[in-house]
């Protein structure tokens, strides 16, 4: 089964590769999706798969890359519709 999430990645997590590391990591898990920066210095992340690998996606998001320090993860459903095919870097 399918599913899908919206999360929003908080702390030390623009200029630090996290956009591009989470596109390796999600592509690891077989998952589509994206990952795009925030005006707030966040980075939001779209992904679209399996649930055990969109768990360890969101495991992941805690650590991040290595420069990363992320203080929130927040992720909310959303519908598959609005998810992207592959996964890119906005």
């Amino acid at each position: 089964m399918s599913c899908c999430l919206r999360c929003r990645v908080s702390g030390r997590v623009q200029g630090v590769w996290f956009r591009d590391s989470t596109r390796r990591q999600a592509e690891r898990l077989g998952l589509r999706g994206s990952a795009r920066n925030l005006a707030d210095g966040s980075v939001e992340v779209v992904a679209c798969g399996e649930e055990a690998a969109l768990q360890a996606l969101r495991d992941w998001l805690w650590q991040g890359p290595r420069d990363a320090r992320v203080t929130a993860v927040q992720c909310e459903p959303l519908s598959p519709a609005e998810v992207p095919a592959g996964f890119t870097i906005g």
